[in-house]
């Protein structure tokens, strides 16, 4: 019996039992796709003893069910489909707060008979066996779903997977996905050490500290096999999954894609999506962290400029510094103070140890982990260690207790309130609303832009960051953007989006960029972020020379008498405060 024989056998009996039939469905042609059924695919998997092991494996798998299908198709076969890719596509670079990938060509986008189509015969084969009811039907089944749960409307595009390239933590909810599916094209001798893993993560809480009930952390990884398809059905807020970063010299190439429900999921308003598009409000009445005394005099005096003195550089307190640096604020309403503080506060960053350090094992998500530096998610928003301060840490020689000491002694200080208002004319700050030191560790962390970040007034960001950039080949890496690292600045969507619209995978135009600031050590970023404007930190690479750490400061700031006046054009035109990309 061959395996379309198998697979139609068990579609009659499973019709048979559910009181349906696939056969009388219209436009399905049992007979030309159970041939190329029988053509492509390798194994026995059809068999019902087959079936129920996969069906029983796919439900026990965890975090949530999934289940990866291996040697599902000839080998020959498959390897002539990525030579058809590889030869007759092109690939288009995207990137975003959230990924960085080349895709190529679109399945959905393949007409039969059409130029291209014939030069991808093969291509065009594997679409008609994943877009076929037999194969939807086959799918239901291993994954639990009721018969015709699966729609004719089916995704499918190739995605190329660079060095350096990945996907962050998401659900995959859009619109009326059901089920997602991944079928790999790499190397036939593809190792772990190369990275590319997909990367699946249990329940995502937004707790201040990630618990074990919400660890920015996967639980269990299916590595891009050969020949493999691994799949499962995604549920808002549970089908957590990302992309490892590729860390070997070869790409992950494979074909990705949704097979769709009629309607979308019930829960969708606990989809990823969802989340990162709500919970503005929760940010706008945050109290402050430290108050400043407004009593007395405001104005930056000469025995502030003494007490800096002990912490920043010289040319950061002259007046001629100081009348620039404003003028450059006002103009652009953001400025960055390079070589900011004396060289005794710069802590010494090791060039990154072993960098080819294998990412294979679970242990390596919790670098650098300990009582002070707490692992901070949740992953489909952050990921990234947090200092806290202990009891018994007060050795100033240690990089974070050098960084606490200079964010309560300057950064929270009344003097450097002061200061901030002597350098951008704003309104003296009238107190912190939030304080971090935080550690960006290469292949691992990141922030992502969502709309819990907007303020309901405009704030003034002050971030310090250090990295290492002690030659010109770390500092080109920075300073470029490759290994990430960079603090962008992008304007919100308000725009109202189709809940039933599905979208692409990778889309990059959502949101438009206004300011991009490169990780730079002992740099001074001074932003004045407008109300409809997000932030974050693009996930740093493995290849890069160190870790970014950093002192972010959010400054609350009563607004101008300017401010007052174009409150209503502001409305109009939020974000244009922040200085273009630089």
């Amino acid at each position: 019996m061959t395996n379309a024989e198998r697979l139609e056998e068990s579609n009659v009996v499973r019709n048979k039992e559910d009181e349906g039939s696939l056969s009388q469905e219209p436009g399905v042609k049992r007979s030309k796709t159970g041939s190329v059924l029988q053509e492509v695919l390798a194994t026995d998997i059809f068999e019902p003893k087959s079936t129920e092991v996969l069906r029983e494996e796919y439900r026990t798998n965890g975090p949530y069910a999934h289940l990866q299908l291996k040697s599902l198709f000839c080998t020959e076969f498959l390897l002539s489909v990525k030579e058809e890719i590889k030869s007759q596509t092109k690939v288009n670079f995207k990137e975003s707060d959230l990924f960085r990938v080349y895709q190529s060509i679109d399945l959905a986008n393949l007409k039969p008979g059409s130029d291209i189509a014939a030069q991808l015969p093969n291509v065009m084969k594997l679409r008609e066996v994943l877009y076929s009811q037999e194969w939807r039907s086959y799918i239901e089944k291993l994954s639990g779903l009721p018969p015709s749960t699966l729609v004719d409307k089916v995704d499918c595009a190739c995605n190329c997977h660079a060095p350096g390239c990945h996907l962050l933590c998401h659900d995959d909810v859009i619109g009326t996905r059901k089920v997602s599916y991944i079928i790999y094209l790499t190397e036939q001798d593809w190792k772990e050490e190369e990275g590319g893993a997909l990367e699946l993560y249990g329940n995502q809480k937004d707790d201040p500290i990630s618990d074990s009930e919400s660890t920015p952390v996967p639980l269990a990884r299916a590595w891009p096999m050969f020949n493999s398809m691994a799949f499962f059905v995604v549920k808002p807020g549970e089908s957590f999954h990302a992309v490892q970063e590729v860390t070997g010299d070869r790409p992950r190439l494979s074909l990705q894609g949704w097979y769709h429900a009629a309607e979308p999921p019930k829960d969708i308003q606990n989809a990823t999506l969802q989340q990162l598009k709500a919970g503005a409000q929760n940010s706008n009445g945050t109290s402050l962290q430290v108050a400043f005394q407004q009593e007395g005099d405001t104005e930056f005096s000469d025995s502030d400029k003494e007490y800096l003195s002990a912490y920043l550089k010289p040319e950061y307190l002259s007046e001629e510094s100081l009348n620039e640096i404003q003028a450059k604020f006002e103009s652009d309403s953001s400025v960055q103070l390079r070589n900011f503080l004396l060289e005794k506060w710069v802590p010494t960053l090791d060039s990154r140890q072993n960098k080819k350090k294998s990412a294979n094992t679970m242990d390596h998500y919790r670098e650098g982990v300990s009582s002070e530096w707490q692992l901070r998610g949740p992953a489909h928003k952050q990921r990234f260690l947090e200092y806290h301060p202990q009891p018994a840490t007060t050795d100033c020689k240690v990089i974070g207790s050098m960084l606490q000491h200079i964010k309560t002694k300057v950064f929270e200080s009344p003097i450097f309130a002061r200061y901030l208002k002597r350098l951008t004319s704003l309104e003296q700050p009238t107190g912190v609303k939030g304080a971090t030191i935080r550690r960006f560790r290469p292949g691992l962390d990141y922030t992502v832009a969502h709309y819990g970040l907007l303020v309901s007034e405009s704030v003034l960001d002050a971030t310090l960051c250090f990295v290492r950039d002690e030659d010109e080949e770390d500092k080109a890496a920075w300073e470029y953007g490759d290994v990430g690292g960079f603090e962008c600045y992008i304007e919100a969507d308000d725009d109202e989006e189709d809940g039933n619209e599905a979208a692409a995978e990778y889309n990059e135009d959502d949101d438009t960029e206004l300011l991009s600031v490169s990780a730079s050590n002992n740099t001074l970023s001074l932003v004045y972020r407008d109300p409809g404007t997000m932030r974050f930190i693009k996930y740093v690479g493995s290849s890069a020379p160190s870790s970014r750490y950093d002192i972010a400061m959010e400054y609350q700031v009563p607004p101008g008498e300017d401010d007052d006046e174009n409150e209503g054009e502001n409305d109009e035109n939020e974000g244009e405060n922040v200085v273009a990309k630089s």
